[in-house]
């Protein structure tokens, strides 16, 4: 039944009432005694003693009669569905998707009722304080961040919950083409880089202009073809993943989380949400809501690295100052460890602006009177100037380390074969003309020639991938299939003495898996084959 709508009655019952509607399909029915407080409502509210139920109740709407009780709606403007003005026909009070009931009035048991106490003509409700049922449940929206195989990264996420709850709001990274944060813990110091999924460089609410003006100036070179779209926060936390299974440890410790702070891109309808949330807990504090805040955003969290400086300047004044010859071997293997990381995940995004390089000048130990602590180490120690009198048993080399950030951009579902070639660029640094060391065969080589073992790397990222909303099997069958070819071209590559230059020349390779019997889920073949066509630029 079409029910016209009296728009000066209606507005102004909203007005006198106070009562807010939540737009939100989180309200969900939960039965609690004793909802109303003394003064918990307004005095409109409570100028009745007849006893009446409030209900937050989701659609569909109950059709009305004559005798039919009086539904209130209020419609919140901005993003919250049409109007009566907005539509061509009479709104339809009954099973309509864009209405939403506040409060059914009545009195035994819903009735109408003008209330004398308001003024004429101003229906008012009565609240009965011994019996109102609450239909809003405080019950948490999602689970708390717990990892429980490991409680140190689990207590760094927590401190950075405890942060944001205290006003100390993660800071956007104004580099880079995607929507990253740095999290701060409750002393106010950057723990980690929180890069949210529908942030990142062709997310829905990327806040950098940059993606935008490209997809809108140049579509037909837009994104990267031989990536899954918007699952760069499993890549970060695979490539973390995969250096601490092959013992690299140069990929800062990085998982999954859900975070909520007011400095991330929300749209204006999640916004808007949540200050009719806190309106609503203003005036009835007994309230409760599944998420009184904002909406949690899925990321990636990804430690923060301390006292690295971007690899570039460090490059340029190594070709200055050249390392000692000790210190060069240390960086050399980390070089190498970069190497293998990169190419077995095959990451499409390794410039010398995306891995770190720390490194400090060489310190002099000096002791204060000859003396020595009980055990064994100098009582004082200062960086002093080097001289050509320097004792050099006192000097004590620094240790040089890489850190391997920015790995968005990897586990591709096939080899680059479009506009471009995405190449390595640490390929072209003198480094990489040096043949794989023998530590580094030591370190990866039984590891990648155990086929259990690299089959194991791909249930671990199975489980790791699976959580997204948009998980494919198909797309990440061919994802490992990349992995596993390039696994096979490391591995040769390190058995035959090459250098990592000569890695990157190697043919691309895929090893696919099939079962041996189609009836059978525990016996699989591979089948190699390499990749013949080619990107239109191959030195970009």
């Amino acid at each position: 039944m079409v029910v016209p709508r009296p728009p000066q009655r209606m507005e102004k019952l909203k007005e006198d009432l106070n009562i807010f509607i939540l737009d939100d399909s989180n309200i969900h029915q939960s039965t609690a005694t004793g909802f109303v407080q003394s003064g918990a409502l307004p005095t409109e509210l409570q100028c009745r003693n007849t006893p009446v139920r409030i209900s937050f109740t989701p659609p569909p709407l109950r059709p009305l009669d004559d005798a039919g009780p009086l539904i209130l709606n209020r419609m919140v403007s901005d993003g919250y569905g049409p109007t009566q003005q907005d539509t061509d026909e009479p709104m339809q009070m009954d099973h309509h998707p864009y209405r939403y009931p506040i409060a059914t009035v009545g009195g035994n048991p819903l009735a109408e009722h003008r209330g004398n106490c308001c003024g004429p003509g101003v229906t008012t409700l009565g609240i009965d304080n011994n019996n109102i049922e609450s239909l809003i449940s405080d019950d948490e929206y999602f689970p708390h961040n717990d990892i429980p195989d490991d409680p140190h990264f689990s207590d760094l996420v927590y401190s950075a919950e405890i942060a944001i709850d205290a006003g100390i709001y993660p800071e956007r990274i104004y580099q880079g083409s995607s929507g990253s944060y740095f999290v701060k813990n409750p002393a106010n110091k950057v723990v980690a880089v929180f890069k949210p999924k529908d942030e990142e460089p062709y997310g829905r609410l990327n806040p950098k202009w940059t993606k935008w003006m490209h997809k809108l100036c140049c579509p037909c070179c837009f994104g990267r073809a031989c990536l899954i779209p918007n699952q760069g926060y499993l890549s970060e936390a695979g490539a973390s993943l995969v250096d601490q299974k092959l013992n690299l440890n140069i990929v800062p410790k990085t998982r999954v989380v859900r975070l909520v702070s007011e400095t991330f891109n929300y749209p204006r309808i999640d916004r808007q949400k949540a200050r009719i949330k806190k309106t609503i807990k203003e005036r009835i504090p007994a309230a409760r809501f599944n998420r009184m805040s904002l909406p949690p955003k899925t990321g990636s969290f990804q430690l923060f690295v301390d006292g690295f400086k971007d690899a570039d300047y460090w490059l340029r004044r190594f070709e200055q100052e050249p390392l000692p010859t000790r210190l060069s071997q240390k960086f050399q293997l980390q070089f190498e460890r970069l190497v293998v990381l990169d190419y077995i995940i095959r990451n499409t995004d390794r410039g010398n602006d995306n891995w770190l390089i720390k490194y400090e000048q060489p310190t002099i130990v000096s002791q204060v009177n000859g003396g020595t602590t009980p055990n064994g180490m100098p009582r004082s120690s200062s960086r002093l100037e080097m001289t050509e009198n320097t004792d050099w048993n006192l000097v004590q080399l620094p240790e040089i380390k890489i850190a391997a950030i920015d790995n968005g951009l990897a586990f591709p579902f096939k080899h680059p074969d479009s506009w471009r070639a995405y190449p390595y660029h640490w390929a072209w640094l003198p480094q990489a003309k040096i043949p794989f060391s023998q530590d580094i065969k030591d370190l990866i080589l039984p590891l990648l020639s155990d086929l259990n073992f690299v089959e194991e790397l791909c249930n671990e990222l199975f489980e790791l991938f699976r959580q997204d909303k948009g998980f494919d099997r198909g797309l990440f069958e061919r994802q490992m299939s990349v992995m596993r070819g390039q696994i096979l071209n490391l591995t040769q590559a390190l058995k035959d003495g090459k250098s990592p230059v000569q890695l990157v020349q190697m043919p691309a390779v895929i090893v696919e898996r099939s079962k041996v019997n189609p009836g059978s889920a525990r016996f699989f073949s591979f089948q190699q084959r390499f990749q013949n066509k080619s990107p239109f630029f191959s030195w970009c």
